[in-house]
C-alpha cells in the first residue's frame, strides 16, 4: 500500500486553495488574505499556501485569473461611479473669450474700458493622475513580491539546513567506512597468520609420520619364566 505524507496536499485541498483565492481576486482582497484563510481551514501556516499556490496551482488556473481580475476591476469602477458625487451642468452661456480662444493666438479682452492684448502659452497636457486602482494594484503586486521574496527565503533556509544535515551524515558515513576498513585489515591479517600456523602444524605432523615408519619395531624374548624381555640391538 502506498504511503501518504501527514503533510501532502490532497486534490481537495487544491481545490479550496483556488476558490478562495479567485474569490479573494474577484472581491478586491489580497492573496495574502486568502492565504491565511484557508491556512485557518486546513490548519497550515499561510507560508505553506502561498508557497503550494504559486508552485503548484496557480498555473492551473491562469485563465480564471484573468477573469477574476477582469471582475475586480469591473466592480472596483461600478463602485467609483457609485461613490462619485452628482454634478449640476452649468446652463450659462460661454463667454466671448472661451468662444474665440486658440492656443498661441492673440486675443483681446476689456479691462477697466482700455484693451489689452494677451498672448497664452500653448495648451500643454498634463500626465495621467494615477487613480485608487492604480494604487492598490501596486500595493498588490508590492505585497506579492514581498511575500515571494519571503517564501523563497524560507525555502532556501530549509535547503541550507538540510545540505548541512546530509553533508554530516555523509562525513559520519566516511568516518564510519575508515573504521571498517581498519578492521578488515586487521581480521584479514590475523586470518593470514592462522593460515601460516596451520600450515607449519600440517608440515610438522607430516615429518613426525615420516619418522616414526622409518624407526624399527622393538624386537622381544621370553626368558624361562615366560616374561618378554626386549632384545638390545
Amino acid at each position: 500500500m502506498m504511503k501518504v505524507r501527514q503533510d501532502a496536499w490532497s486534490q481537495e485541498d487544491d481545490l479550496l486553495l483556488a476558490e478562495t483565492v479567485l474569490r479573494h481576486i474577484r472581491e478586491g482582497s489580497t492573496q495574502l488574505n486568502a492565504f491565511d484563510e484557508v491556512g485557518d481551514a486546513l490548519n497550515r501556516t499561510s507560508a505553506a499556501c502561498g508557497f503550494r499556490w504559486n508552485a503548484v496551482v496557480r498555473n492551473k488556473y491562469d485563465d480564471a485569473i484573468k477573469l477574476a481580475k477582469k471582475h475586480r476591476k469591473e466592480r472596483k469602477r461600478r463602485l467609483a461611479h457609485d461613490a462619485k458625487p452628482v454634478t449640476t451642468p452649468s446652463v450659462s452661456e460661454p463667454s466671448a473669450i472661451e468662444k474665440t480662444y486658440r492656443p498661441e493666438e492673440p486675443y483681446q479682452v476689456a479691462e477697466e474700458a482700455e484693451l489689452v492684448e494677451v498672448t497664452l502659452p500653448p495648451v500643454t497636457h498634463r500626465k495621467r493622475e494615477m487613480t485608487l486602482t492604480d494604487v492598490i494594484e501596486f500595493l498588490e503586486r508590492m505585497a506579492q513580491n514581498n511575500y515571494m521574496s519571503a517564501t523563497a527565503k524560507v525555502e532556501n533556509d530549509r535547503l541550507v539546513r538540510e545540505n548541512d544535515f546530509l553533508n554530516r551524515k555523509v562525513a559520519e558515513l566516511e568516518d564510519r567506512l575508515k573504521e571498517l576498513e581498519e578492521e578488515h585489515k586487521v581480521v584479514e591479517e590475523d586470518y593470514q597468520s592462522i593460515i601460516q600456523i596451520m600450515n607449519r602444524a600440517r608440515r610438522m605432523a607430516l615429518l613426525e609420520e615420516e619418522v616414526s615408519e622409518d624407526r624399527a619395531a622393538p624386537a622381544f624374548k621370553m626368558d624361562k619364566n615366560g616374561n618378554l624381555e626386549k632384545i638390545a640391538k
